[in-house]
Formats: structure tokens, C-alpha cells, sequence
């Protein structure tokens, strides 16, 4: 008869995993919601609305760099997905609400935080109710940035993550790494 410990340093590791990422999350939204967002719409947003996603990049990096090394990649994939989407929704819904807020009729309904998250996220899954649309130029511009920045994430990032994944399985198995996959990703030591 199994003891009520078997098998439970690893339910604690995939809870304690999951949980991390759910918070992770949650304050990233905490963060959108509370943040200061009533700035002008000016080149200075521009840098800021560039820097968020370059920062997005630096931290999907390090993402991928904690898959390589991490003792349970699968997991830690999960937690830069848990990151890493949230992140991108938020810079985006923060910055159609600037624009929203600074332009008046960029979009054919006006948008408060959850508007601008609702919206963000309809454009990202590609559902596009309709219900929401931009119509300003700078709008149109930002959700065409977003569709092709979506694009990568789902297309390029999964594939990245996917591929850190199955090199840190082989290299924690002792196995060769798959054809292909070395060239694209860093070592991890």
C-alpha cells in the first residue's frame, strides 16, 4: 500500500509551479489595472510602448535560457507562457488605452482598462468580434503591430520553447540533442 507521501514531491513542484505562474499573472494584471497610464500620447510613449516590447523580449530570453538549464523544463515552459502572454496583453491594452484616452474616437467605442484588455485579447486570439475596432490611423497601426507581433509569439516563441524544452530533456537524459535544435537555441551549461 502506497503512503499519502508517494509521488508527492512532484504534485507539490507542479502545484507550486502552476501556482507561480497564476500569480505571476494575477499581479500583472494588479499592475495594469493600478498603474498611472493618464500620460500624454507623444513621442515619449512611443519610446515607452517600444522599450515594453523589447523588455518583453529580454525577459522571453531569459525564459528561454531558465527552460535550458531548469531540472523541469516542461514546467518552466509553462511558466514563460504564464509570463510572457500577460505581459504582451498588457502592453498592448495599456497602450490602447492612451490611445483611446489622448485621441478621441480611435476606436469605434470608448475603452476603459477592461475594454482595452477585452480588445487585446480578442485581436490576439483572432476572434475579432467586431464589436470593438480601431479606426484612427495610429489605432490601425498599433493593432496591425499587434497582430504580426501576435504572430511570432504564437508561431516563433512556440516553436523556441518547444525546441528548449526538448534539448533540456535530451541533455537531462543524456541523450544526443535532436538535429536541428542545437543551432537555434544557446547553450545552457
Amino acid at each position: 500500500m502506497r503512503g499519502p507521501s508517494t509521488g508527492s514531491p512532484a504534485r507539490r513542484t507542479v502545484a507550486g509551479s502552476l501556482l507561480r505562474s497564476a500569480v505571476t499573472a494575477a499581479v500583472l494584471l494588479v499592475l495594469y489595472y493600478a498603474a498611472p497610464l493618464d500620460r500624454p500620447l507623444d513621442g515619449l510613449t512611443g519610446v515607452l510602448f517600444l522599450a515594453a516590447l523589447a523588455l518583453f523580449g529580454v525577459v522571453m530570453a531569459v525564459q528561454l535560457r531558465g527552460i535550458m538549464r531548469s531540472a523541469t523544463p516542461r514546467l518552466q515552459a509553462i511558466r514563460a507562457v504564464a509570463v510572457g502572454l500577460p505581459m504582451l496583453w498588457v502592453v498592448f491594452a495599456a497602450t490602447y488605452w492612451i490611445v483611446d484616452a489622448e485621441q478621441v474616437g480611435a476606436f469605434t467605442e470608448p475603452l476603459d482598462r477592461t475594454d482595452g484588455l477585452y480588445f487585446t485579447i480578442t485581436v490576439f486570439s483572432t476572434v475579432g468580434f467586431g464589436d470593438i475596432t480601431p479606426v484612427s490611423e495610429l489605432a490601425r497601426v498599433l493593432v496591425t503591430v499587434q497582430m504580426l507581433v501576435g504572430l511570432v509569439a504564437v508561431g516563433v516563441l512556440a516553436k523556441l520553447v518547444l525546441g528548449a524544452v526538448k534539448v533540456a530533456v535530451a541533455r537531462k537524459d543524456g541523450e544526443p540533442v535532436p538535429a536541428g535544435l542545437g543551432e537555434e537555441l544557446p547553450d545552457a551549461p
